[in-house]
């Protein structure tokens, strides 16, 4: 069971870490560079997040 425990602490580092490149990526950044940045940024953190959503689905059932 601490094996399972260690990999969702894990998945929740990943996603912190996801969390803060985006806001590294997006934060001051000048009015016109947040525009061109943003989309990226925004694009990069939901596949991460998704990633870490997936992980979290295969994760539960073997837990179980």
């Amino acid at each position: 069971m601490p094996a399972k425990r260690d990999a969702y602490d894990l998945l929740l580092f990943e996603e912190a870490d996801a969390w803060f490149e985006y806001l590294e990526a997006t934060r001051g950044q000048s009015a016109i560079r947040y525009k061109e940045v943003e989309p990226w940024a925004w694009a990069r953190l939901s596949q991460r997040l998704r990633a870490v959503k997936t992980k979290q689905s295969k994760l539960k059932p073997a837990a179980a």
